[in-house]
């Protein structure tokens, strides 16, 4: 350990309890490993887009979380596919039941079934559409000038993420050669072509994310790379739910590293890699955390922080699968 990791350590022991950093963070090989349990002590506020969506279906947190719970219970053969998915992509399989459990418990409810999901992915099978943004398809628009600083990245995470970051900077809110870009994301401007808040299947994974991660999922579990050329397909893998098992497990994988080349492990903080499936941009924010701009360690939000706060139950659901 340097003398400046021994610095920084004793700093964060000796901030007084209920703060951010009033648990250890401890040090293995130059990273600074993420404690375990929520940083705040009492939950972060819900958005009140969460809370309209939870009263427009007479329904409650609570009654979705046992939602999902149940479904989580019933379908054996669900968690022994997370299992299986967890242990590919090497990490925790609680990981993504807490991901499952954040999405059904504060953005969709649970159905019935996991059969229900391969009834709805038939649904898109056959549609025709693309993904554009003032009728000019995001491929067309990728090539502008603006996006030369991404032109020459290889990995799918990193060209979507640098996308993404191009948009912010230079489009959003903005108006270009006389064109008013409105004040959206880049998922909501281009990959939003039936109707807002797009997020799909049992995982609640927008198009835009299974495009940052093909790289891994090809690498990893053989499946083809995805391209905004061929949209049927995207949604066919975030709408299945074997497949979106899996990439739910690339996405946590995804993020795992993301923060791991900033110097911070966060893969023993199930709250902490919920919190990024949540928010998403995990490089962004990574990169944010190591500038001292987001604080010494990273914080989880509403949704994380359930799933660090029941997170012996959540594990006894690992219980049930074969």
């Amino acid at each position: 350990m340097t003398a400046l990791q021994r610095l920084l350590l004793v700093f964060l022991l000796a901030v007084p309890g209920g703060g951010a950093f009033s648990l250890q963070a401890a040090h293995a090989s130059g990273l600074v490993v993420v404690p375990k349990g929520n940083r705040s002590v009492t939950q972060p506020a819900i958005p009140e887009a969460s809370a309209t969506r939870t009263r427009a279906f007479k329904t409650t947190y609570d009654e979705k979380y046992e939602k999902i719970v149940a479904l989580l219970k019933r379908e054996k053969k669900l968690v022994a596919h997370i299992k299986q998915a967890a242990a590919a992509y090497d990490i925790d399989p609680i990981h993504i039941v807490g991901a499952l459990v954040g999405e059904h418990t504060y953005n969709v409810t649970a159905v019935g079934s996991v059969q229900t999901y391969y009834v709805k992915a038939l649904s898109y099978s056959g549609l025709d559409f693309a993904f554009r943004y003032k009728g000019v398809p995001v491929q067309t628009f990728v090539q502008r000038p603006e996006f030369a600083s991404c032109a020459e990245i290889k990995d799918s995470a990193s060209l979507w993420s640098c996308r993404d970051r191009v948009w912010v900077e230079h489009f959003r809110g903005k108006t270009v050669d006389g064109v008013t870009y409105d004040a959206m994301t880049f998922q909501q401007a281009f990959f939003q072509p039936f109707f807002a808040g797009q997020t799909f299947g049992l995982g609640q994974i927008s198009p835009l994310t299974a495009l940052e991660v093909t790289d891994l999922v090809n690498k990893v579990s053989g499946y083809d790379r995805l391209t905004p050329d061929h949209p049927q397909a995207i949604y066919r893998d975030v709408m299945d739910p074997d497949r979106s098992i899996v990439y739910i497990a690339a996405i946590v994988r995804d993020a795992i590293d993301a923060y791991k080349e900033q110097g911070f492990d966060i893969s023993g903080n199930p709250g902490i890699t919920a919190t990024l499936y949540n928010v998403g941009q995990p490089r962004h924010r990574a990169a944010a955390l190591a500038s001292g701009k987001g604080g010494k360690l990273p914080v989880e939000n509403y949704y994380g922080w359930l799933v660090n706060d029941k997170l012996d139950e959540l594990r006894s659901l690992l219980d049930s699968g074969s």
